[in-house]
Formats: structure tokens, C-alpha cells, sequence
């Protein structure tokens, strides 16, 4: 059974009771992670109402599993599946959502990925990398004299927003506009989010799908060399993207564009330091930065979980789904499985054992990998660069946003 007082494990029922806004969890969820490998990998979450999968296989099984997927309402009616009709009091973050790559299936998910994805394919991610040079050089240049900053709000924040927003076609200063957007946007897939939660996401779904509407019209009038002017004029198949899949599109791109990466930067500063481990051997040269990357991505990843809806009748590891019932996948978990990684909850950053899972797997594998992967490749070396004898200066406290996984702030001093 498992030490932890704050979960409750039955594994001859697999059954797991665990408060998600518990910070003795979402404060340090690897802990719990072990302890499902070691009892019950497979388990019902009590408090979700939902089976969940750690186990590195059955997660990169499922992902690819094309008897599930993140739509099922396009094989099924709500009366079928006994499915509530939507709150009145998020529409409009229902009607964002409604064309969102992250939530469609083929074929709509394949002519929308096709559409917008040349533009992150590696090649032309990696022509952006003097400009992330630049940008990541020129914050430092505002705080290296102070020997102290708070590395979120003047470092990652504004990294991953300004690079997406570039690549979009969204000017720069509405960076702030867009964090406040996006954060409470992400609110709707936090555990147990209250009222409050669903209405600020729906206004700010309203407020961002209007500024976007208005950016499609400018766009139209004055196309530029921008992926809001490729996304408007390029047709696959005879096909344009409409004005509602452009609008769900770009709030897509915008949300997952900076969200992930933002939490990342901070997460792999904060498990570096911690490590206590020489960064002059970890940044030593390409090869060993990129390592680096991949073990913080695989050891304190940003995004916890996926969910997929069974779309025909199916069973994994002994547990039978019918069509309609809801599946999760903890990402973060399936990183630590101990048949894949040796000593997985300690940091090695000369590691080279399976791939991490961090961003997904299958069709719905995320759009954004190069840019982020690129974005940590150089402001991580660059950063323990500028600033030696870089060290934590305040105990880190992490978001209560799980699934997400990221700092409230990090205070660091040189």
C-alpha cells in the first residue's frame, strides 16, 4: 500500500482516491506516479469518475489507437450517450473550441493539420533562431545588472507568447493581452474548476475570438507573410479554412504556442538547479543540450494528461470500454514507468532510453514540438551562460492547475 496519507490505493479493484487540488499532490505529483507503477498502473480515479493509464505502453498504445479519439459526438448523439446538452454559460468557449485541431477527428483534423502544418515543420521552425537569440539576450540584458529576477514574468512569459505571436502575425504588444487570455482559457481543464473558472475562460474565449475576427478581416484586406495570411488564402483540396476554423485555429495555436512552453522553461531552470549537477556539462555542446531538454521534458513535463473518448468497444489491459466512455492518459506518469527508465524519478541528463511522452503520440502528436524544442535548446544554455553562480533563491511553489505542471514564480539570484 502506499505511504502517502493524502492517496488511498486498492489494487485488487484498482480503484484510487486522490484529491487533484491537493497541493501535496500537484506539488510533487512524480511521487504519486511511482507509487501507481509500483500498485496499480491501471487504476479508476474515484474522484475523476474515470480510468487512467501510467503505463508507458498502454499510453503510447492508446494515443495511436484509432478506436479512440477526442471527438465522439460526429459517430454519436448526446441522447445516446446520455451526455448533458452545453452550459448556456460557456458558448463561446464552446463555439472556440468547436473547430480546435485539439479536439477534431479525421477527416476535418487532417485538412486543418495539413493547412497549418508547414509552418512548423522543422526546417522553417529553425530559421526563427536568431530571433529567439535576440529576445532571450535582450531580457537578460534588462535584469543581469539587478543579480535577482522572478524568471517567469520576466523571461519565460514573454519568450514563447512573443515567438508565436511573431509567427501568427499578432503584433508583439498584445503579449500581456494574450497571457491573460490564455491562462484563463486553460482554466476549463483544470480539476475541479469552479463557476468563476467557466466564466472567466468564457469571456475571455469571446474577447480573444472577437480580436481575432478582426485580425482575419485586416488580414484579408492587407495579406502579409504571416500564418494568419497562409491559413486565410491556402485551400487543400478545393477547401479554404471557414471563419469559425480560422478563429478556432489561431486560438489554438496561440493557447498551446506559449502555455506549455512557459511552464517548461521554468520547470527545467528549477530541476537543474536543483540537481545541484554541473550545467557546463549539460550544455557542453548540441548533442548534450538536447539530451538535457528531453530529460526535464520527460521528468517534469507541462501538460499531465489526455483524454479520448472509445469510439467502438475495446478493452486494455483487462478493462472493457464501451463506446462513448472516457479514457485518460497521464503523459507525466508514462515518462516514469520504471519497465522504460532506470531510476526514472532521478534527473539524468545523460539519459538515452525510450522516448519521452510529453508531447503526445499519434495524429494529435503536438503541432508546436519543433518550436518548443527549439525555443528550450537555446534559452536554456543561454540563459546559465549570462548568468553563473545562478542559484534559487525562495522555495519554488508550483500552480494549483493541474493538469498542468508549472511554477507560480521563481526567484532567482547570481
Amino acid at each position: 500500500m502506499s505511504t502517502l496519507t493524502f492517496l488511498t490505493i486498492d489494487r485488487a479493484s484498482r480503484r484510487v482516491s486522490l484529491d487533484g487540488r491537493d497541493p501535496s499532490f500537484y506539488s510533487d505529483p512524480n511521487r504519486v506516479y511511482a507509487a501507481l507503477h509500483a500498485e496499480c498502473p491501471t487504476f479508476y480515479w474515484e474522484q475523476q469518475k474515470q480510468w487512467f493509464f501510467t503505463g508507458y505502453d498502454h499510453v503510447n498504445g492508446l494515443l495511436r489507437d484509432r478506436r479512440f479519439g477526442r471527438q465522439i459526438l460526429h459517430i454519436a448523439t448526446r441522447e445516446e450517450l446520455g451526455m448533458p446538452e452545453p452550459a448556456a454559460h460557456t458558448r463561446h468557449f464552446d463555439a472556440a473550441e468547436a473547430h480546435s485541431l485539439l479536439e477534431l477527428e479525421p477527416p476535418e483534423h487532417t485538412r486543418l493539420r495539413t493547412l497549418v502544418n508547414r509552418a512548423f515543420v522543422s526546417r522553417h521552425v529553425e530559421k526563427m533562431k536568431p530571433e529567439i537569440e535576440e529576445l532571450a539576450n535582450r531580457l537578460i540584458d534588462g535584469f543581469e545588472k539587478d543579480g535577482r529576477t522572478e524568471l517567469l514574468s520576466t523571461f519565460a512569459d514573454i519568450i514563447p507568447v512573443t515567438m508565436i505571436a511573431r509567427m501568427i502575425g499578432i503584433p508583439e504588444e498584445m503579449g500581456p493581452q494574450l497571457l491573460k487570455w490564455s491562462h484563463d482559457y486553460v482554466g476549463m481543464y483544470m480539476f475541479k474548476r469552479s463557476r468563476a473558472d467557466e466564466e472567466a475562460a468564457d469571456r475571455s474565449a469571446r474577447e480573444f475570438a472577437d480580436y481575432v475576427r478582426g485580425m482575419i478581416a485586416e488580414r484579408r484586406a492587407n495579406p502579409r507573410d504571416d500564418l494568419l495570411t497562409h491559413m486565410i488564402h491556402t485551400e487543400h483540396k478545393g477547401q479554404f479554412l471557414t471563419e469559425d476554423e480560422l478563429i478556432s485555429t489561431t486560438i489554438v495555436l496561440l493557447n498551446a504556442g506559449h502555455e506549455a512552453t512557459v511552464h517548461q522553461i521554468g520547470n527545467s531552470v528549477r530541476i537543474i538547479l536543483e540537481s545541484g549537477l554541473s550545467t557546463s556539462e549539460m550544455f557542453r555542446d548540441e548533442a548534450a543540450t538536447e539530451r538535457t531538454v528531453e530529460e526535464t521534458l520527460r521528468i517534469c513535463a507541462p501538460v499531465h494528461i489526455f483524454q479520448r473518448y472509445c469510439l467502438e468497444p475495446a478493452e486494455i489491459d483487462g478493462i472493457r470500454f464501451a463506446r462513448g466512455d472516457k479514457v485518460s492518459m497521464i503523459l507525466a506518469a508514462a515518462n516514469l514507468d520504471p519497465t522504460k527508465f532506470d531510476d526514472p524519478l532521478t534527473f539524468r541528463p545523460e539519459r538515452n532510453e525510450a522516448p519521452n511522452l510529453s508531447f503526445g503520440a499519434g495524429i494529435h502528436f503536438c503541432i508546436g514540438a519543433p518550436l518548443a524544442r527549439l525555443e528550450l535548446n537555446i534559452v536554456l544554455p543561454l540563459l546559465f551562460r549570462r548568468l553563473p553562480g545562478l542559484r534559487i533563491a525562495a522555495q519554488p511553489k508550483v500552480k494549483d492547475v493541474y493538469h498542468f505542471h508549472g511554477l507560480e514564480r521563481l526567484d532567482l539570484v547570481w
